[in-house]
């Protein structure tokens, strides 16, 4: 792709609006990956991956209860 002045802008502001990066692919024509080659060379600012998310405070474990002892078996003599 030719990344002309007016394409770079336009990327730019749908960028800010917090489009997707296939989303800005699909509205301009090219691929996402060469979106997301341009906006790491143009230095835009980095979103979260939709992929990840924020995980959720784990509930704090429940207490170990200790396992009881077996009694000593005993054996008879042969």
């Amino acid at each position: 792709m030719d990344w002309t002045a007016e394409a770079i802008e336009r990327l730019k502001a749908l960028w800010a609006e917090g489009h997707s990066t296939a989303e800005i692919g699909r509205r301009m024509g090219i691929s996402k990956n060469a979106v997301v080659g341009k906006a790491h060379r143009l230095n835009l600012s980095a979103r979260p991956s939709p992929i990840r998310r924020d995980a959720a405070p784990r509930p704090a474990p429940a207490p170990r209860v200790p396992r009881p002892v077996p009694a000593p078996v005993q054996r008879l003599a042969p």
